[in-house]
């Protein structure tokens, strides 16, 4: 289930939107303000529904650069303002689309499925099976069988990387900058100490270790 999260200063319309996607099978948290939303921008969601324009310190502008900057979620800006200058900045902001208000259920339905579909695609294909290990990419979330495995959020990020690279050996330097970034400045110790923490938690994960090289999945 693709979880989405809606910041709308508009309580009747946030229930409403709420009420239609939950309908349409999604999970769903809203916000009143910006203040309570941006305390969730590290939640792990599929995509969040901002409104621009909201009351309080905090507006939608100021949630999607936060949003990008912790996690490249996709985004729909809501807004009653309907001027191309609007639109240019969100979607120079990195928005995935713009709905302005007043809008149809339907409207929002559609453009909410469309960029779903476009960015994550067809459910079976974001699962991977690695017996006895299942992953699904989409939830971020692992399965020893049918049990869920508790991840960290790093963890999760090298479980995924090397799943989906399967018999390719990376250097340290390479799984510190695809796991922590360019930006991450610190020993490589933290990997070795990641992949141990990872095998312990997923012990028929067969990482193997490359001496004085760094490690793949087979």
């Amino acid at each position: 289930m693709y979880t989405i999260y809606i910041v709308d200063d508009e309580k009747d319309l946030l229930n409403l939107v709420k009420k239609y996607l939950e309908k349409e099978g999604y999970n769903v948290r809203t916000f009143l303000n910006g203040e309570n939303a941006m305390k969730a921008i590290s939640d792990k969601v599929h995509l969040w529904l901002l409104d621009i324009m909201l009351g309080g310190d905090i507006n939608g502008y100021d949630l999607i650069k936060q949003i990008k900057k912790e996690n490249p979620i996709p985004t729909i800006f809501i807004s009653a303002r309907d001027q191309e200058f609007d639109r240019v900045i969100g979607l120079e902001m990195g928005s995935d689309d713009y709905i302005t208000k007043p809008f149809s259920m339907r409207e929002m339905l559609l453009r909410v499925n469309n960029v779903i579909k476009r960015v994550y695609g067809d459910k079976e294909n974001n699962l991977i099976h690695y017996e006895p290990y299942k992953i699904d990419k989409i939830k971020r979330m692992i399965f020893f069988n049918t049990l869920p495995i508790s991840l960290t959020s790093k963890e999760t990020d090298m479980v995924l990387l090397l799943i989906e690279n399967i018999n390719v050996s990376f250097t340290r330097d390479q799984l510190l900058n695809k796991v922590w970034g360019d930006n991450y400045f610190g020993s490589d110790r933290v990997v070795d100490d990641l992949i141990k923490r990872v095998r312990k938690k997923m012990p028929k994960f067969n990482i193997e270790t490359i001496y004085g090289y760094g490690y793949r999945l087979s």
